[in-house]
């Protein structure tokens, strides 16, 4: 057990390096606001069917998907580890609970049903990780896998209709200003995990793991649980993502789950200012970097740019950003 001034030094410490990280991250944070403003002064000038209602409607729908699961990548990601997994959970959790639609089950217990197999499964890379202690990467490339396989085995790789009038009513209506209901589900999701990353002590926990596990361990924050507790909030958001995924395609399918998604989670959350090193960021810079995202790649589209080459600048912007991040470490 550690002494009380042991605790005291070590807490003193840690509250210097994080507001060390605080200020020199005050820039960074508002990068993907730049970059989204630049993005849009652009696009204002070279495709001026971009702006129209419909579109801005759809880029936010689609943003709202992507950036749920941004949210549960910036939990792992702050505490350090990475989660490549969380497509094919959620097309797992949406492809079991389409499935019990499809057979006469209830809206409600269908969405347990996702929101279970994707805590579950989160549950699971959880374990291996924070328990077992497995590589991250290894255990979630190797969950990603399993998921996929196991998608494409109990649907024979055909799509599984999702037909429910009601949770089309329930997710997709458009009560205010025609706005879709998954944005507003993305900003209250945004607003809770805010609050429990600023406001909360898994929040400080979380962050004093990212910046060094080891010290932490010694001033007694429990960072097994704290690792643990990533994964599962991150297979959480998966079949919560599921959810809205399904009613929004009308389906569920393995090739939800596609490999070129991690790329634009991942790209959200080191846009939106989220360290691949853990200890910086949050889920409102995530949220805004899975928007910057999908407004490139929804204007790419519009410009007819083939999808590869949309991969080629994804790419590019990540290893800007980590070389960014690698630069403002040192």
């Amino acid at each position: 057990m550690v002494t009380q001034s042991a605790s005291d030094e070590y807490k003193a410490v840690q509250l210097l390096s994080l507001r060390r990280r605080l200020a020199d991250d005050r820039i960074l944070r508002l990068i993907p606001i730049i970059l989204l403003i630049a993005v849009l002064a652009v696009l204002a000038a070279s495709v001026p069917n971009f702006f129209t209602s419909r579109n801005i409607i759809n880029v936010l729908v689609q943003a709202s998907t992507l950036g749920l699961m941004a949210i549960g990548m910036t939990f792992v990601m702050i505490s350090g580890g990475i989660d490549l997994s969380i497509p094919a959970i959620m097309a797992l959790s949406a492809i079991l609970g389409a499935m019990h639609l499809r057979d006469g089950g209830s809206i409600a217990v269908s969405c347990l049903i996702m929101l279970a197999v994707g805590g579950l499964l989160g549950a699971v890379n959880g374990f291996a990780v924070a328990y077992l202690k497995m590589i991250p990467f290894v255990v979630t490339l190797a969950m990603m896998t399993v998921a996929t396989g196991t998608s494409i085995w109990i649907t024979n790789s055909i799509s599984v209709p999702v037909t429910n009038e009601a949770l089309f009513d329930l997710v997709l209506d458009r009560s205010f200003l025609n706005i879709p209901r998954p944005v507003f589900i993305t900003a209250l999701v945004t607003i809770l995990a805010v609050v429990i990353i600023r406001k909360h002590i898994f929040g400080r926990w979380l962050y004093a793991v990212g910046v060094n596990a080891k010290a932490a361990r010694v001033s007694g924050v429990p960072t097994t649980r704290v690792i643990f507790g990533t994964y599962v909030i991150s297979g959480f958001m998966a079949g919560l993502t599921a959810i809205v995924l399904a009613a929004r395609l009308g389906s569920a399918s393995a090739n939800m789950g596609s490999d070129s998604i991690v790329l634009d989670i991942v790209s959200s959350c080191v846009v939106g200012g989220v360290s691949i090193y853990g200890g910086v960021g949050g889920p409102l810079g995530a949220v805004f970097g899975a928007i910057l995202i999908t407004v490139i790649s929804n204007s790419m589209n519009m410009m007819q740019v083939s999808f590869f080459t949309s991969l080629i600048v994804k790419g590019i912007v990540i290893i800007a950003f980590v070389a960014f991040d690698s630069f403002r470490r040192r």
